[in-house]
């Protein structure tokens, strides 16, 4: 009878540790997130599949589920709009937020973008809307439009600017941050020392090179296992 119940009990433990659930991990941003899911000749394979594959090389494939939800020219109010859709409806466990190079970039590309104000206010609509879930928020500062280190790049005070806006709002609400844009100032720094605008981390002074995806997919990484 002991027997009985003692092979019992193990199956039932092997069972219960078949089904533990994944964390559902969102990539939850713009064109950068968008490319982020492909491999092309020019970019490397992006982060959230090389994130995928660190997982992997860990042995934590059973743990995690990575979903890529970047949509091509996303400010941080499409992605205040999509959310019921595209992330709260998938029911996430954690979203890494990746959004504010559009916000800045396209004032002077495209004539439009967002105030610094409306960028904090959507910001925090989508905090909100996460918190209310219980979905763990993972931030993200905007990387680069342009990697000359001599700060000539055309955005550099816009995008310090609204960075520090995502890393105040990481402070006041406990949340983690990756500092992206003071990674990629420090590697920039460090391996440009022709002060070229691209072909460092980006190949368009924007979208990520094979290191660049490197570079993002390590710091993701780490964040997400440190939760």
């Amino acid at each position: 009878m002991r027997k009985i119940l003692f092979v019992s009990f193990i199956m039932l433990f092997s069972f219960a540790f078949t089904l533990q659930k994944k964390t559902r991990v969102i990539f939850f941003g713009d064109s950068i997130t968008e490319l982020g899911i492909t491999t092309r000749p020019d970019a490397g394979t992006g982060y959230v599949l090389k994130i995928d594959s660190l997982c992997k090389t860990e042995n934590k494939s059973d743990q995690y589920e990575f979903i890529g939800s970047g949509v091509s020219g996303n400010k941080v109010y499409d992605l205040y709009l999509r959310m019921e859709d595209d992330v709260l409806a998938k029911k996430p466990d954690v979203v890494i937020i990746y959004v504010g190079v559009n916000d800045v970039w396209h004032k002077i590309l495209l004539g439009t973008g967002t105030d610094a104000d409306k960028f904090e206010k959507f910001y925090l609509a989508i905090l909100k809307k996460l918190k209310e879930k219980n979905i763990k928020a993972i931030l993200c500062t905007p990387a680069v439009v342009g990697e000359k280190t001599d700060f000539s790049n055309q955005l550099d005070g816009d995008l310090n600017r609204y960075s520090n806006i995502i890393r105040d709002i990481a402070v006041k609400n406990n949340l983690p941050l990756i500092d992206l844009r003071q990674k990629f100032l420090d590697y920039d720094k460090m391996h440009n020392p022709d002060n070229k605008e691209k072909d460092i981390l980006t190949r368009d002074k924007v979208h990520l090179n094979e290191k660049g995806n490197l570079l993002v997919a390590e710091a993701m990484w780490k964040a997400i296992k440190g939760l």
